[in-house]
């Protein structure tokens, strides 16, 4: 049924090895998976979810209402992907420039609370 609502029909499913998350298209995946995540239940989602910033280079918090599940799913997809990963290059891969005004706009890392 999950592969059914990322966009994979059965038959190519069959194929010898199987499909893995390498041949699915990321956004569809990460789509599909966080509102697979949402309609489990079984992610806890903080209380403080909904007035965080994702780092200090953010001015505010998501629009999204269901940001956290999102970003979950992106977040499994990488471990998945890349094994070993840690927090730290979690940071990297979501941080961004601050803007300064004037200044020159350094790179800065993302949440360690979030990533």
């Amino acid at each position: 049924a999950f592969l059914s609502t990322v966009g994979i029909n059965y038959s190519a499913a069959m194929k010898v090895g199987g499909t893995t998350v390498k041949d699915v298209d990321p956004h569809q995946f990460v789509k599909a998976f966080s509102a697979f995540l949402k309609k489990s239940g079984k992610l806890r989602v903080p209380g403080y979810v909904d007035i965080v910033k994702t780092g200090k280079h953010k001015e505010l918090a998501p629009y999204d209402q269901d940001w956290f599940y999102t970003r979950a799913a992106a977040v499994a997809r990488h471990i998945y992907l890349r094994g070993g990963v840690g927090v730290g290059a979690l940071r990297k891969v979501y941080g961004g420039r601050k803007r300064r005004g004037t200044r020159p706009s350094p790179f800065c890392l993302g949440s360690a609370s979030i990533a």
